[in-house]
């Protein structure tokens, strides 16, 4: 997955704002207690950091 898409999805489903403040303030444990901007910046994938994001906060099938 590219980051555009990730980011397009995040945008999505937590709307334009509150999207980037969830990727740099919510640490989740699905990401080994890292954020979403934390992962990606330490080289995880964006497919599995959008799984991490549709596990933690149930994102509709549909969107996922």
């Amino acid at each position: 997955m590219r980051l555009t898409i990730f980011w397009e999805r995040m945008a999505d489903h937590f709307g334009e704002s509150y999207a980037e403040s969830f990727a740099r303030d919510h640490v989740m444990a699905e990401l080994g207690g890292r954020t979403v901007r934390e992962a990606l910046d330490s080289g995880w994938e964006a497919k599995d950091v959008w799984r991490a994001v549709c596990s933690a906060v149930e994102v509709p099938a549909d969107k996922r």
